[in-house]
């Protein structure tokens, strides 16, 4: 390869890296306003999320093309190569993570025209504060190339989890003690449903970063192996099944 196709190919690379890392920006911004907008009512939020949807799926495009043309063009091999497998897999997680807080935002927008009785919020305000975590610390683990960060992205999943089962049971309960909750609470559990759904995006992008940097494939293989090999302890095995 010629210095200036060296040259043309990490530019081409770091442009790739830079604008997944704004995509991630877009689809933090979106979680927080989308929680702002059901916590506070203020519909203006709702129509901020729903601009940046489309901002973040143009951004999805661009980036498929550039990967398209990188291959084509350079035929990259190792670690550079897993980084692009890596991005294009992380690209459809992202993606739809944006689409789950635009859910949310229009939910919130549904609860507050219809002015349906309240039901306290601060359970998924917790867990949409984890979630939106979780996916600064994948996007932090993908910028600084961190697979320990990453698998403490995969072990925070199961916190997600336990919230989401949470909230189930609590609003569950409300629907069981008084029938005029149903309508809202329905919507509730749809929302914690979407913040569950955006924390599993998480996941997914932080076990690509371990293969994009270690390049083993820990999907499926149950948390604690996660972290072993994402220290380079690539001989342990681990039961899928753990707690």
């Amino acid at each position: 390869m010629s210095e200036h196709t060296n040259k043309q190919f990490d530019a081409d690379l770091e442009s790739v890296r830079s604008q997944f890392l704004q995509m991630g920006g877009l689809v933090e911004a979106m979680i927080q306003e989308a929680i702002d907008a059901l916590a506070s009512g203020d519909l203006s939020l709702v129509e901020k999320v729903r601009e940046r949807e489309k901002e973040v799926n143009r951004h999805e495009v661009e980036i498929d093309e550039s990967i398209s043309r990188i291959l084509a063009r350079h035929q990259p091999t190792a670690i550079d190569l897993r980084m692009l497998m890596a991005v294009s897999k992380m690209l459809t997680d992202m993606e739809r993570s944006g689409d789950e807080a635009e859910k949310v935002a229009i939910v919130a927008r549904r609860i507050h025209e219809a002015e349906l009785r309240h039901i306290p919020v601060i359970e998924l305000r917790h867990m949409a504060s984890n979630v939106r975590t979780m996916l600064h610390q994948a996007l932090d683990a993908f910028a600084r190339l961190d697979p320990i960060q990453a698998a403490a992205v995969v072990r925070s999943d199961k916190e997600v989890d336990k919230e989401w089962k949470g909230a189930l049971r609590h609003l569950i309960t409300y629907m069981i003690e008084d029938p005029r909750t149903i309508s809202r609470a329905i919507d509730m559990i749809f929302i914690a449903r979407a913040l569950e759904r955006i924390g599993d995006h998480a996941k997914n992008m932080s076990e690509r970063v371990i293969y994009m940097v270690k390049g083993a494939d820990v999907r499926h293989t149950g948390v604690k192996n996660t972290e072993r090999l994402a220290r380079g302890d690539e001989d342990s095995e681990e039961p899928q099944q753990e707690q």
